[in-house]
């Protein structure tokens, strides 16, 4: 995808679409678009948590993902809950997502804990090869009662 394009599919799963820029200000679109598509459901996720670990996401395939190509956002959008997937073009797995032990990060240290918080907040997460690069992804659970605003 070239620039910035948005689809949502009218499907009984909606989902989105977005290219993103290789840079950090893909990070506050990633979590505005996370925030509109959580407000389209009745029984959505939790929309904080999801844009916390969203932005996550992104800020490390800006980061560490080889390559300057686009970063792309998938957010679905199911009836138990959400998934979130971020592409970028570096097949390299994501440090420690889905090891059995995550070292605690050094307090002394600025990064270190957003994968600690993808592991420690989702109800699951990992990652996948993709033709272009790899696709790391984590899932919220639905909140019963939780309401969209009015």
């Amino acid at each position: 995808m070239n620039g910035l394009a948005l689809y949502e599919c009218p499907t009984e799963s909606a989902s989105w679409r977005i290219a993103l820029p290789h840079t950090a200000a893909a990070v506050p679109v990633a979590r505005a678009l996370v925030r509109t598509a959580l407000a389209e459901v009745e029984h959505a996720a939790d929309s904080d948590t999801a844009e916390l670990l969203t932005a996550e996401l992104v800020a490390n395939a800006v980061e560490h993902a080889v390559g300057r190509g686009p970063i792309e956002l998938v957010v679905q959008l199911l009836p138990t809950g959400c998934q979130v997937e971020v592409h970028d073009p570096d097949p390299a797995p994501p440090g420690h997502l889905t090891r059995p032990v995550i070292e605690q990060p050094d307090p002394w240290q600025e990064g270190g804990r957003g994968l600690l918080l993808i592991r420690a907040l989702s109800s699951s997460c990992g990652h996948r090869p993709t033709s272009s690069g790899k696709a790391v992804w984590f899932r919220l659970p639905a909140i019963p009662g939780q309401r969209r605003p009015a």
